[in-house]
């Protein structure tokens, strides 16, 4: 699919979160435009795991030329994230109270990566999920973050 146009409340609600993640990888859902902007894309999915896989460019650069830290939180809150959202049940949704990121050492743009994210607890109304970067050529740890969201009722 290559409308980026967020779907519809209605049709969000209407699939569990595993479901809705797993269409969304299937190319059957659009992505989230955030992915398109800096370079990553949902790779791979299971029930209460995500994976994310992406290189910094040169425009997500700082002024020094290094990876800016805005491009390791956004991959690694959207790997927490929809980690989260394939532990939400048809009808709800989730959103984030808080995300924490560590970075580790400096990502070199153009290295690939990839964010892995692990739910470790997913109740009622909040989810507590954990993530790593690591480099796909050397597998080195890039950054660690973690998140705790809020499961709402649609």
């Amino acid at each position: 699919m290559t409308d980026q146009t967020p779907p519809d409340r209605a049709t969000v609600l209407s699939r569990s979160g595993l479901d809705y993640m797993r269409g969304m990888l299937a190319g059957e859902l659009p992505r989230a435009p955030i992915a398109e902007t800096m370079n990553f894309r949902l790779h791979g999915v299971d029930p209460g795991r995500v994976a994310f896989r992406g290189s910094p460019l040169a425009a997500h650069g700082n002024p020094f030329g290094a990876t800016h830290g805005g491009w390791y939180g956004a991959i690694l809150d959207s790997a927490l994230g929809c980690a989260v959202m394939t532990t939400v049940p048809q009808g709800s949704v989730y959103t984030t109270l808080e995300y924490k990121v560590n970075i580790t050492r400096a990502l070199p743009p153009g290295m690939a990566a990839e964010a892995i994210a692990t739910v470790a607890h997913a109740g009622r109304s909040t989810a507590v999920a954990t993530v790593e970067l690591r480099g796909l050529e050397d597998g080195r740890l890039y950054a660690t973050g973690s998140t705790t969201c809020l499961i709402m009722t649609g």
